[in-house]
């Protein structure tokens, strides 16, 4: 049976690196005849702002509504993005308070402290590339901004399990390790499918 991922960048520069990881995953993936689709947050437009919280419903744009179909869709969501004071980059954070929304996905309990998980089912990826070195972001950080993602929001939806690939340090790094970075992200695609 066919895989079906998603694959989200993160990075509101669509010349990051970070791009060209999300195009060597897909390159792994599609390899292996996995179904594949890509939301490249850099092209899209809409308001990142949740202007009322869940008070009052702000109306989903077009591309919105594309990214939940996007998501129900998928067997497997990969999130591709930069560490930037610690979590993900305000484009990426608007697009989760836009889209993961209550009734898609999750759904609180009348007179309850549970909720339900609406994405349960499905599988994540996070690729997180950062010029924290591993070591200091795990003992300093505790990985706060790993944890988020994966806890926080994808578990908190169903989301499980989640994976998390770091590369790191990427501002001082070469050539050479850029391009061993980016096959290591094609292999997991091809695994992955």
């Amino acid at each position: 049976m066919k895989k079906s991922i998603l694959i989200i960048n993160g990075h509101p520069d669509p010349q990051s690196f970070c791009s060209a990881l999300s195009e060597a995953y897909e390159q792994g993936a599609a390899s292996k005849s996995a179904e594949v689709r890509t939301i490249d947050l850099s092209s899209l437009e809409f308001d990142p702002i949740l202007k009322y919280g869940y008070r009052q419903r702000t109306e989903l744009e077009d591309v919105l509504l594309n990214a939940q179909e996007s998501i129900r869709w998928a067997d497997h969501l990969v999130f591709i993005y930069p560490t930037w004071w610690g979590a993900m980059p305000a484009i990426l954070k608007g697009f989760i308070d836009r889209v993961f929304l209550p009734g898609f996905a999750f759904k609180y309990r009348e007179n309850s402290p549970l909720w339900d998980k609406l994405l349960k089912g499905k599988s994540a990826h996070i690729i997180v590339t950062s010029d924290t070195p591993s070591w200091y972001n795990r003992i300093i950080y505790h990985r706060a901004g790993y944890r988020v993602m994966k806890q926080n929001i994808l578990q908190f939806c169903g989301i499980t399990p989640v994976r998390i690939t770091e590369i790191t340090p990427v501002k001082q790094s070469t050539e050479q390790k850029r391009a061993a970075w980016l096959e290591k992200i094609k292999q997991l695609g091809i695994k992955l499918a």
